[in-house]
Formats: structure tokens, C-alpha cells, sequence
């Protein structure tokens, strides 16, 4: 997660504070945070974590009850929180909210639920996510804090599928793609080249988020650093034995929080 510009982080708070219920959590993310210019027809999407599903979707309902497909609207505030607890990854997403000259997509969780699939890869959807650069603007339950253990997961789980010299940027591509295995929609509607847009448009933020731990494995002797033409490079020490136990020793301290 990084923290935001001011001026861009206004910009992207302003649903909060005039369309949308308070919240404990949010983070923005998507292609259209990628570029400098984004087209102003783009949408930008939305990760809304709240304490109580319930209140706050009954809330919303009475704010904003067009944001909501009819049927939903009309079943209320537990019916869209039985939905989202019981069918699929645990989010609501209203998706096409219009918004000043703008589109928005938001999905809302639980905060109990955010911060145990952060910690325990539970449905491995928000996590996956947490494992790119997103745009952090809400977050009382220090979840980025939490989502340390993620990276290093994320960052053992990645070293177990790389070959023994990889560079700096086929460890954030592989990274990007644990969360699109096994995800049809990367075999039909989804973008072939969206793992390569998402690390190129953003390296630099990879950079910031993993390269602490890329500094840990170096300091405990299981990465060497090489070269690779201009790109940073390394070599894995003791490849499968290694990453294994950094793996299941990030399992374990998941599992004593």
C-alpha cells in the first residue's frame, strides 16, 4: 500500500466524504490510477471496509439507493449482507456510480473479514489485491501494518515458483499473478497483458512495498544480488529448501496473531 499525494488524495477521498457513509478502510485501485492523465470516462475502484455491513448498507440505501440494482434495493440492507457473506468472496460491489464527471466501482467488506484474509489468505481476493500497489485513504484498524505478513507470503510463495535467477521485475510479475491463478477470467474476458501493464505502470511502488523484504533475504543469505543488463537481478540460495521454510514460517506467524 502507499500513501498518497495531498492534492490527488483529496481528490480521491471525495466520495467519502459527500457520497458515501463513513468507513474504517479504504483503498483505491485500477488501471486508471496507472497513468498521470487518466481518461476522465475511466472508472476508478474502490475497497470500503466497515465495522457493520449491515448499518452501513441500510445507511447507504437511504443516501443512495440508485447505486443498487433494483431487486437488491428493495431487499434491503440484511439481504445485500447475506449476499455478501454467503456467495462468493465476501464484497458487495456497486459498480457504475456516477459521481461529479466521474465513475466509481465500490466494494464493501466486513473488517473482520478484511483483516482475516490479510492474515490467512481465507478467500485470497483482498489479499491478492493488498499485494499490489494500491492507493491507501482510510485505514483505522492499521491494516497496512497487517498486511506486512501478506507481502513477505506473497514474496515467499513467489521465490517458490521462480527459477533459481530471476530479476527484480519477474519477482513483481509473479507476484501480480498469484492472485490471477486460476481466475477463468484471465482465459476470456481479462486483458492477457494486465499483469505487465499493472507491474510496469506501477514499478516503482513494487519497489517501495517489496524491496524491504527483498533486503531480508539478502541479509539472511537466501538471495544474492546480480545483474541483468539494467535491471537489478538475484539468485536464490538453496532454492526449494529455503523458500519453503520462509514460507511456512510466514504461515506461522500468521496463524499466532
Amino acid at each position: 500500500m502507499r500513501p498518497v499525494e495531498a492534492a490527488r488524495a483529496v481528490e480521491l477521498a471525495g466520495p467519502l466524504g459527500e457520497l458515501l457513509p463513513p468507513v474504517d478502510f479504504c483503498c483505491a485501485y485500477g488501471s486508471t490510477l496507472l497513468h498521470a492523465r487518466p481518461d476522465a470516462a475511466s472508472m476508478v475502484d474502490y475497497i470500503l471496509g466497515v465495522s457493520d455491513p449491515l448499518q452501513w448498507h441500510s445507511e447507504n440505501l437511504e443516501r443512495n439507493p440508485t447505486h443498487y440494482s433494483g431487486w437488491m434495493a428493495r431487499l434491503g440492507g440484511s439481504a445485500i449482507t447475506r449476499l455478501a457473506d454467503n456467495v462468493g468472496v465476501g464484497v458487495y460491489f456497486n459498480p457504475f456510480v456516477e459521481w461529479r464527471d466521474k465513475r466509481i466501482k465500490y466494494g464493501v467488506v466486513r473488517m473482520k473479514d478484511l483483516a482475516m484474509d490479510v492474515l490467512t489468505w481465507d478467500r485470497f481476493y483482498l489479499s491478492g489485491r493488498l499485494q499490489k500497489p494500491v492507493n491507501l485513504l482510510v485505514d483505522n484498524w492499521d491494516i497496512s501494518k497487517v498486511n506486512t505478513i501478506n507481502l513477505k507470503m506473497a514474496t515467499s510463495a513467489s521465490l517458490l515458483l521462480l527459477p533459481a535467477d530471476f530479476t527484480e521485475y519477474d519477482l513483481y510479475a509473479q507476484i501480480c499473478s498469484l492472485s490471477y491463478m486460476g481466475d477463468l477470467r484471465m482465459l476470456f474476458a481479462e486483458d492477457k497483458n494486465k499483469v505487465k501493464k499493472i507491474v510496469e505502470g506501477s514499478f516503482q511502488s513494487f519497489q517501495l512495498m517489496y524491496r524491504p523484504l527483498i533486503q531480508e533475504y539478502i541479509a539472511e543469505g537466501l538471495l544474492r544480488t546480480s545483474s541483468c543488463g539494467q535491471q537489478k537481478a538475484f539468485q536464490q540460495v538453496l532454492i526449494s529448501l529455503c523458500s519453503c521454510i520462509q514460507f511456512f514460517e510466514s504461515v506461522k506467524c500468521l496463524t499466532s496473531h
